[in-house]
Protein backbone atom coordinates (compact mmCIF):
# COMPACT_ATOMS: atom_id res chain seq x y z
CA UNK A 1 0.00 0.00 0.00
CA UNK A 2 1.29 3.47 -0.87
CA UNK A 3 2.54 5.53 2.08
CA UNK A 4 0.14 8.43 2.73
CA UNK A 5 3.06 10.61 3.83
CA UNK A 6 5.93 11.59 1.48
CA UNK A 7 9.33 9.98 2.07
CA UNK A 8 12.44 12.04 1.31
CA UNK A 9 16.08 10.93 1.26
CA UNK A 10 17.82 13.56 3.40
CA UNK A 11 21.35 12.29 2.73
CA UNK A 12 22.55 15.42 0.87
CA UNK A 13 22.03 17.54 4.01
CA UNK A 14 22.20 14.95 6.78
CA UNK A 15 24.22 15.52 9.94
CA UNK A 16 27.10 13.48 8.47
CA UNK A 17 27.18 15.02 4.98
CA UNK A 18 28.81 18.42 4.54
CA UNK A 19 29.43 18.54 0.79
CA UNK A 20 25.99 19.11 -0.77
CA UNK A 21 25.98 21.60 -3.65
CA UNK A 22 23.36 24.31 -4.25
CA UNK A 23 21.46 22.21 -6.79
CA UNK A 24 21.12 19.32 -4.33
CA UNK A 25 19.97 21.65 -1.57
CA UNK A 26 17.46 23.36 -3.86
CA UNK A 27 16.02 20.00 -4.92
CA UNK A 28 15.78 18.85 -1.31
CA UNK A 29 14.19 22.15 -0.25
CA UNK A 30 11.61 21.77 -3.02
CA UNK A 31 10.68 18.27 -1.83
CA UNK A 32 10.23 19.50 1.74
CA UNK A 33 8.08 22.46 0.74
CA UNK A 34 5.87 20.22 -1.39
CA UNK A 35 5.35 17.83 1.53
CA UNK A 36 4.83 20.57 4.10
CA UNK A 37 2.38 22.49 1.92
CA UNK A 38 0.22 19.44 1.16
CA UNK A 39 0.21 16.84 3.96
CA UNK A 40 2.20 18.88 6.50
CA UNK A 41 4.25 15.74 7.26
CA UNK A 42 7.32 14.09 5.74
CA UNK A 43 9.53 11.10 6.56
CA UNK A 44 13.27 11.77 6.31
CA UNK A 45 15.64 8.91 5.55
CA UNK A 46 19.40 9.14 6.14
CA UNK A 47 19.04 12.04 8.55
CA UNK A 48 22.34 11.31 10.27
CA UNK A 49 21.30 10.54 13.86
CA UNK A 50 22.65 7.02 14.48
CA UNK A 51 20.05 4.30 15.01
CA UNK A 52 22.09 3.01 17.96
CA UNK A 53 21.86 6.41 19.67
CA UNK A 54 18.09 6.55 19.20
CA UNK A 55 17.80 3.03 20.62
CA UNK A 56 19.80 4.05 23.72
CA UNK A 57 17.32 6.88 24.35
CA UNK A 58 14.40 4.47 24.04
CA UNK A 59 16.15 2.16 26.52
CA UNK A 60 16.75 4.80 29.21
CA UNK A 61 13.26 6.15 28.63
CA UNK A 62 11.76 2.72 29.23
CA UNK A 63 13.84 2.33 32.39
CA UNK A 64 12.62 5.67 33.73
CA UNK A 65 8.95 4.94 33.13
CA UNK A 66 9.37 1.53 34.80
CA UNK A 67 10.37 3.25 38.07
CA UNK A 68 7.80 3.28 40.91
CA UNK A 69 5.33 6.13 40.73
CA UNK A 70 6.53 7.70 44.00
CA UNK A 71 10.08 7.77 42.57
CA UNK A 72 8.93 9.47 39.37
CA UNK A 73 7.01 11.98 41.49
CA UNK A 74 10.36 13.36 42.67
CA UNK A 75 11.00 14.49 39.11
CA UNK A 76 7.50 15.77 38.34
CA UNK A 77 7.17 18.85 36.16
CA UNK A 78 6.72 21.92 38.39
CA UNK A 79 4.01 24.49 37.72
CA UNK A 80 6.47 27.21 36.66
CA UNK A 81 8.34 25.39 33.85
CA UNK A 82 8.05 22.54 31.38
CA UNK A 83 10.87 20.23 32.52
CA UNK A 84 10.13 16.94 34.18
CA UNK A 85 7.74 14.00 34.49
CA UNK A 86 4.08 14.26 33.46
CA UNK A 87 1.86 11.57 34.95
CA UNK A 88 -0.67 9.37 33.17
CA UNK A 89 -3.93 11.16 32.24
CA UNK A 90 -2.50 14.54 33.28
CA UNK A 91 -2.89 15.91 29.75
CA UNK A 92 -5.82 15.91 27.37
CA UNK A 93 -4.65 17.17 24.00
CA UNK A 94 -8.23 17.05 22.78
CA UNK A 95 -10.08 18.77 25.65
CA UNK A 96 -13.36 17.09 24.64
CA UNK A 97 -11.88 13.71 25.61
CA UNK A 98 -10.77 12.34 29.02
CA UNK A 99 -7.08 12.50 30.01
CA UNK A 100 -4.67 10.86 27.56
CA UNK A 101 -3.37 7.39 28.43
CA UNK A 102 0.27 8.40 28.22
CA UNK A 103 3.01 9.73 30.47
CA UNK A 104 6.00 11.83 29.51
CA UNK A 105 9.34 13.22 30.59
CA UNK A 106 9.95 16.71 29.18
CA UNK A 107 13.43 18.12 28.60
CA UNK A 108 13.70 21.85 27.99
CA UNK A 109 15.81 24.86 28.94
CA UNK A 110 15.01 26.26 32.39
CA UNK A 111 16.67 29.09 34.26
CA UNK A 112 17.53 27.02 37.34
CA UNK A 113 19.14 23.55 37.12
CA UNK A 114 16.33 21.00 36.73
CA UNK A 115 15.98 17.70 38.56
CA UNK A 116 17.28 14.55 36.86
CA UNK A 117 16.93 10.92 38.05
CA UNK A 118 20.69 10.55 38.52
CA UNK A 119 20.44 8.33 41.61
CA UNK A 120 18.25 5.81 39.83
CA UNK A 121 19.62 6.14 36.27
CA UNK A 122 23.12 7.69 36.19
CA UNK A 123 23.24 7.52 32.39
CA UNK A 124 19.84 9.20 31.85
CA UNK A 125 20.84 12.87 31.65
CA UNK A 126 23.83 12.54 29.32
CA UNK A 127 22.03 10.09 27.02
CA UNK A 128 19.01 12.36 26.71
CA UNK A 129 20.95 15.63 26.37
CA UNK A 130 23.25 14.19 23.69
CA UNK A 131 20.16 13.19 21.73
CA UNK A 132 18.58 16.62 22.31
CA UNK A 133 21.66 18.21 20.75
CA UNK A 134 21.49 15.94 17.69
CA UNK A 135 17.82 16.83 17.25
CA UNK A 136 18.67 20.53 17.60
CA UNK A 137 21.29 20.30 14.85
CA UNK A 138 19.03 18.31 12.53
CA UNK A 139 16.16 20.73 13.03
CA UNK A 140 18.41 23.65 12.02
CA UNK A 141 19.24 21.84 8.77
CA UNK A 142 15.52 21.34 8.10
CA UNK A 143 14.70 24.96 8.94
CA UNK A 144 17.40 26.19 6.57
CA UNK A 145 15.92 24.16 3.73
CA UNK A 146 12.44 25.43 4.56
CA UNK A 147 13.74 29.00 4.31
CA UNK A 148 15.48 28.23 1.01
CA UNK A 149 12.37 26.57 -0.38
CA UNK A 150 10.21 29.54 0.59
CA UNK A 151 12.79 31.95 -0.88
CA UNK A 152 13.09 33.79 2.41
CA UNK A 153 15.36 36.81 1.92
CA UNK A 154 17.33 36.30 5.12
CA UNK A 155 17.82 32.55 5.42
CA UNK A 156 20.40 32.87 8.18
CA UNK A 157 18.16 35.22 10.17
CA UNK A 158 15.28 32.74 9.94
CA UNK A 159 17.44 29.87 11.16
CA UNK A 160 18.99 32.06 13.88
CA UNK A 161 15.50 32.75 15.20
CA UNK A 162 15.93 29.34 16.86
CA UNK A 163 19.52 29.75 18.06
CA UNK A 164 18.75 29.55 21.80
CA UNK A 165 17.34 26.01 21.65
CA UNK A 166 18.57 24.27 24.78
CA UNK A 167 20.69 27.21 25.97
CA UNK A 168 18.38 30.17 26.69
CA UNK A 169 14.81 31.48 26.69
CA UNK A 170 13.29 29.19 24.07
CA UNK A 171 10.37 26.73 24.49
CA UNK A 172 11.86 23.89 22.41
CA UNK A 173 11.31 20.61 24.24
CA UNK A 174 12.23 16.96 23.85
CA UNK A 175 9.45 14.71 25.16
CA UNK A 176 10.06 11.07 26.01
CA UNK A 177 6.58 9.55 25.63
CA UNK A 178 5.35 6.28 27.11
CA UNK A 179 2.02 4.65 26.32
CA UNK A 180 1.58 1.81 28.85
CA UNK A 181 -0.67 -1.21 28.28
CA UNK A 182 -4.29 -0.06 28.24
CA UNK A 183 -6.20 -0.85 31.43
CA UNK A 184 -9.22 -3.16 31.29
CA UNK A 185 -11.54 -0.27 32.14
CA UNK A 186 -11.20 3.05 30.31
CA UNK A 187 -13.30 6.20 30.28
CA UNK A 188 -15.71 6.87 27.37
CA UNK A 189 -13.85 8.26 24.30
CA UNK A 190 -10.48 7.94 26.04
CA UNK A 191 -7.44 7.54 23.77
CA UNK A 192 -3.67 7.44 24.09
CA UNK A 193 -3.25 10.91 22.60
CA UNK A 194 -6.16 13.11 21.56
CA UNK A 195 -6.53 14.87 18.22
CA UNK A 196 -4.30 17.95 18.11
CA UNK A 197 -1.86 19.99 16.08
CA UNK A 198 1.52 21.08 17.42
CA UNK A 199 2.10 24.68 18.50
CA UNK A 200 5.60 25.49 17.29
CA UNK A 201 7.77 25.62 14.16
CA UNK A 202 8.37 21.95 13.39
CA UNK A 203 8.31 18.64 15.28
CA UNK A 204 10.66 15.68 14.87
CA UNK A 205 9.14 12.32 15.86
CA UNK A 206 11.02 9.06 16.38
CA UNK A 207 8.76 6.02 16.81
CA UNK A 208 9.48 2.56 18.15
CA UNK A 209 8.34 -0.48 16.18
CA UNK A 210 4.73 -0.25 17.42
CA UNK A 211 2.38 1.71 15.11
CA UNK A 212 -0.40 3.91 16.42
CA UNK A 213 -0.01 7.44 15.08
CA UNK A 214 -2.77 8.62 12.75
CA UNK A 215 -2.61 11.77 10.59
CA UNK A 216 -5.59 13.61 9.14
CA UNK A 217 -5.39 13.78 5.36
CA UNK A 218 -6.74 16.52 3.09
CA UNK A 219 -10.13 14.79 2.95
CA UNK A 220 -10.43 15.01 6.74
CA UNK A 221 -9.88 11.26 7.17
CA UNK A 222 -7.37 9.94 9.70
CA UNK A 223 -4.86 7.53 8.13
CA UNK A 224 -2.19 5.52 9.88
CA UNK A 225 1.39 6.78 9.70
CA UNK A 226 3.38 3.61 9.02
CA UNK A 227 6.56 2.72 10.85
CA UNK A 228 9.52 3.35 8.53
CA UNK A 229 12.63 2.00 10.18
CA UNK A 230 15.43 4.52 10.78
CA UNK A 231 13.35 7.43 9.45
CA UNK A 232 12.30 10.51 11.38
CA UNK A 233 8.80 11.90 10.88
CA UNK A 234 8.74 15.71 10.63
CA UNK A 235 5.65 17.91 10.72
CA UNK A 236 4.74 21.57 10.60
CA UNK A 237 3.42 23.32 13.72
CA UNK A 238 0.75 26.01 14.05
CA UNK A 239 3.23 28.84 14.52
CA UNK A 240 5.01 27.92 11.27
CA UNK A 241 1.68 27.86 9.44
CA UNK A 242 0.99 31.37 10.73
CA UNK A 243 4.55 32.53 9.97
CA UNK A 244 4.22 31.34 6.36
CA UNK A 245 0.73 32.85 5.88
CA UNK A 246 -0.75 29.33 5.60
CA UNK A 247 1.63 28.24 2.83
CA UNK A 248 2.82 25.38 5.06
CA UNK A 249 0.11 23.41 6.85
CA UNK A 250 -0.10 22.20 10.43
CA UNK A 251 -2.01 18.92 10.36
CA UNK A 252 -3.96 17.30 13.18
CA UNK A 253 -2.87 13.87 14.41
CA UNK A 254 -3.70 11.42 17.21
CA UNK A 255 -2.96 8.03 18.80
CA UNK A 256 -6.01 5.85 19.42
CA UNK A 257 -6.24 2.78 21.66
CA UNK A 258 -4.55 -0.27 20.10
CA UNK A 259 -6.36 -3.47 19.17
CA UNK A 260 -3.88 -5.33 21.39
CA UNK A 261 -4.44 -3.47 24.65
CA UNK A 262 -1.50 -5.19 26.31
CA UNK A 263 0.98 -3.58 23.94
CA UNK A 264 3.23 -0.81 25.26
CA UNK A 265 4.37 1.96 22.89
CA UNK A 266 7.13 4.60 23.03
CA UNK A 267 8.04 7.65 20.98
CA UNK A 268 10.48 10.56 21.17
CA UNK A 269 9.17 13.95 20.06
CA UNK A 270 11.32 17.06 19.60
CA UNK A 271 9.12 20.18 19.50
CA UNK A 272 11.00 23.07 17.89
CA UNK A 273 10.09 26.67 18.80
CA UNK A 274 11.69 30.02 17.94
CA UNK A 275 13.42 31.98 20.71
CA UNK A 276 10.94 33.63 23.08
CA UNK A 277 11.49 37.21 21.94
CA UNK A 278 11.53 36.57 18.18
CA UNK A 279 8.84 38.58 16.45
CA UNK A 280 6.67 36.34 14.27
CA UNK A 281 5.44 38.37 11.30
CA UNK A 282 4.34 36.93 7.95
CA UNK A 283 7.40 35.92 5.93
CA UNK A 284 5.73 36.87 2.64
CA UNK A 285 5.37 40.48 3.78
CA UNK A 286 1.60 40.28 3.99
CA UNK A 287 -0.43 41.31 7.02
CA UNK A 288 -2.52 38.15 7.04
CA UNK A 289 -1.68 37.67 10.72
CA UNK A 290 -0.74 40.28 13.28
CA UNK A 291 2.89 40.21 14.43
CA UNK A 292 3.43 38.56 17.81
CA UNK A 293 6.42 37.27 19.77
CA UNK A 294 6.99 33.52 19.84
CA UNK A 295 6.47 33.53 23.61
CA UNK A 296 3.31 35.61 23.29
CA UNK A 297 1.90 33.22 20.71
CA UNK A 298 2.62 30.19 22.89
CA UNK A 299 1.03 31.84 25.94
CA UNK A 300 -2.01 32.73 23.83
CA UNK A 301 -2.37 29.11 22.72
CA UNK A 302 -1.91 27.69 26.22
CA UNK A 303 -4.54 30.10 27.56
CA UNK A 304 -7.00 28.94 24.91
CA UNK A 305 -6.26 25.25 25.52
CA UNK A 306 -5.94 25.10 29.29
Amino acid sequence: MECPIPVVDFLPYSLVNHCADDDQLAALAGQLIHAFSTTGFVYLWHHGIPAAQIERVFQVSEKFFALPKDTKEKYARPVDNNHGWVTLERESLNPSRPGDLKEAFNVTWVENPPAWPMAELPEFRDTVLDFYDKCRKLSLHILELVARGLHVKDVKGFVDSHKLMGSGPNATALRLLHYPPVPVETKPDQVRCGEHSDYGSITLLFQDKVPGLEVRNRDGVYVQAPIIENAVLVNIGDLMQRWTSDRLVSTKHRVLLPTDRGQMRQSLAFFVHPDDEVMISCLDGSNKYEAITAKGYLEQRFAATY
